[in-house]
């Protein structure tokens, strides 16, 4: 269900918002006692957290979600009252969630309440509310809700408060649409990065090494390896120059910088080296800030554009840590562009068509911009605000992006276009990064000396293309549900004899592959040959070659392809996979291998 994202109305985020007090209606009807704390919608559905006297599982999800359904059947009126503080923290007394965020309210606040009444009009739950709610429960389906699951969250996310038990539900305006959202959760299931990163052999985690830490098994450093050989190229290509710089700093680096002031939660702490302290590096822009100051700079020089895969380490809580999408150790698609104001707006111009270019070849062609303007608190002349914020959105509209503009979402060091990419199920993520940065240059006071011989500042420009390797890595294994395209692929090609007697030629085939470059294997196992063709299938292999007495005699080969063609919309595996995969011509292996090097040097989306 690829537009499963658009399906977010106001309507329905009503009817969402409205289930979660059903949920609490039904949770404290069934079990007595429990104190509610918050239900809000959300995307794609609703939750609702309470502290229960005993622990529930998701075993007592149908049950809740049974009684709902009765309350729904009941047509139950939602109406809203408004009152004093003191009324409200009568009403409830025996909440103490509810008495909490009354308390935080400002004195002389005036407090809604969400009533729902009964067809005799008793109250029969009642909840703090902004609203809006429905007129009455008889304007949901009851066919079309559904409980998910149950985590853990701690009451306003402070690790030192209470744990409570979330409850997770979805609503939709009729059962078709919560059939097609099931739907589209199986697919995001069956593309989940960690299950598929663990079934191809990609990557593991290792919680008894570290939490939050990427290790990439041989497939996954294949993928890596090719695309990073592509990154340098496609970086060399557009005159940027590439840097190396260390995984660690002195502490007082990182004071000039201020990411000791702003940053620090997410820092790890300082080790002590010569009796000073170190810090890991949560990023790399004061490194080549250093290297640009090694000596003095002239407007010649200038723009200079320094990229760097350089790993850096932050501290994420382990409650947020999630497979490859949110680590602690990651390769950070980085660069700085140094430039004259001058030259400002074409780097700008040149970094987004960069930047569009590298997401298209990558199979990412839905993408939306977000213009990030002056927050209340900033540094930085308002002359140059405007220029840089001027410049930005110019080449987003000279790339005829779909743009909105997040007022004041910019950092306080300067404004910034973030980029959004769809995938292959219709889900946004945000990757791409163009952020200017008024403060560093002046903490670090970088100059260069201009043609009237004066010394100047320089612009900075922060530019991430891909992200980090590790979340674009995860989110290019559920794009293309972990079949890559060929230019990708950890293996290109797998042949498999149909007997013992050619295995020789098989392996004859392997070796004038890999000549070519071609990530080539065979399979000479003792496994059933129908077996083995299954397992390439498993494997997402693009090509599978059958090799026997024709193909050995005429020095020739006979490929399938993976799936039939589209790598991103392939949603076949295992025998269904094999049912529909398409043959090629059987061919020379010298010319097999010119098919199979046109694809990877095209880095075509299809097989």
């Amino acid at each position: 269900m690829s537009n499963i994202q658009s399906k977010n109305s106001e309507k329905l985020q009503t009817i969402r918002h409205s289930a979660a007090h059903i949920m609490a209606e039904a949770v404290t009807r069934l079990f007595p006692g429990t104190k509610t704390a918050i239900g809000p919608a959300i995307e794609n559905g609703f939750y609702y957290d309470f502290l229960f006297e005993r622990p529930i599982t998701n075993e007592n999800l149908p049950v809740i979600e049974a009684e709902m359904k009765r309350i729904i059947n009941e047509r139950e009126d939602f109406k809203r009252v408004e009152m004093s503080r003191d009324e409200a923290k009568t009403h409830f007394a025996d909440e103490p969630f509810k008495i909490e965020i009354i308390d935080a309210l400002s004195p002389g606040s005036v407090i809604s309440v969400y009533e729902q009444r009964n067809a005799a009009g008793n109250i029969v739950f009642e909840d703090l509310c902004r609203g809006p709610h429905i007129a009455n429960t008889r304007e949901i389906n009851p066919a079309a809700i559904k409980l998910m699951n149950i985590a853990g969250a701690y009451w306003r996310g402070d690790e030192t408060r209470e744990m409570l038990t979330r409850i997770y539900g979805t609503a939709w305006e009729s059962p078709k649409d919560l059939k097609a959202y099931l739907a589209f959760l199986e697919e995001v299931e069956r593309r989940d990065h960690r299950r598929l990163g663990k079934e191809l052999e990609l990557f593991s985690t290792h919680e008894e090494a570290g939490a939050g830490l990427i290790y990439w098994h041989p497939n996954g450093g294949r993928i890596r390896v090719a695309i990073e050989d592509f990154w340098r190229r496609e970086h060399y290509r557009n005159g940027y120059e590439i840097l190396y710089t260390p995984h660690i700093g002195k502490s007082q680096l990182w004071e000039t910088s201020g990411h000791l002031g702003f940053y620090k939660a997410n820092m790890y702490s300082p080790m002590q080296i010569d009796n000073q302290d170190y810090i890991l590096k949560p990023m790399n822009c004061p490194f080549h800030i250093l290297i640009y100051k090694s000596k003095g700079r002239s407007y010649r020089e200038l723009p200079l554009r320094w990229a760097e895969l350089g790993t850096v380490y932050r501290y994420e809580r382990s409650g947020v840590l999630h497979g490859l999408l949110r680590v602690r150790g990651f390769t950070q698609d980085d660069a700085h562009i140094f430039c004259t104001p001058e030259q400002m707006e074409p780097e700008i111009e040149e970094t987004l068509r960069f930047s569009l270019n590298l997401w298209k070849i990558f199979g990412f062609t839905e993408i939306k911009a977000y213009l990030a303007t002056r927050p209340s608190e900033s540094v930085g002349e308002e002359e140059r605000w405007n220029a840089a914020l001027a410049s930005l959105r110019k080449a987003i509209e000279k790339q005829g992006l779909p743009y909105e503009v997040d007022e004041g979402g910019g950092a306080f060091y300067g404004p910034k276009i973030d980029l959004k990419i769809k995938d292959a199920l219709g889900r946004e993520w945000q990757m791409t990064t163009i952020q200017f940065d008024f403060n560093e240059p002046e903490r670090f006071d970088m100059t260069f000396i201009d043609s009237d011989g004066q010394h100047k500042r320089p612009y900075m420009v922060h530019r991430a293309l891909l992200g980090s390797l590790e979340r674009f890595f995860g989110v290019l294994i559920e794009h293309f549900g972990g079949a890559f395209p060929v230019w990708i692929a950890p293996e290109q090609v797998v042949v498999i004899p149909v007997a013992e007697a050619f295995n020789e030629y098989a392996e004859k085939v392997v070796s004038e592959l890999r000549k070519y470059d071609i990530r080539a294997s065979s399979d000479l196992g003792n496994e059933r040959f129908n077996a083995k063709i299954r397992n390439c299938q498993t494997r997402k292999i693009p090509y599978t070659v059958v090799v026997g007495e024709k193909e050995a005699a005429e020095g020739t080969v006979s490929a399938r392809l993976r799936g039939g063609g589209n790598t991103a919309g392939d949603n076949t595996s295992g025998g269904n996979a094999e049912k529909t995969a398409k043959q090629l011509p059987p061919m020379k292996t010298a010319d097999f291998a010119a098919y199979i090097a046109d694809k990877v040097n095209s880095r075509s989306l299809e097989v």
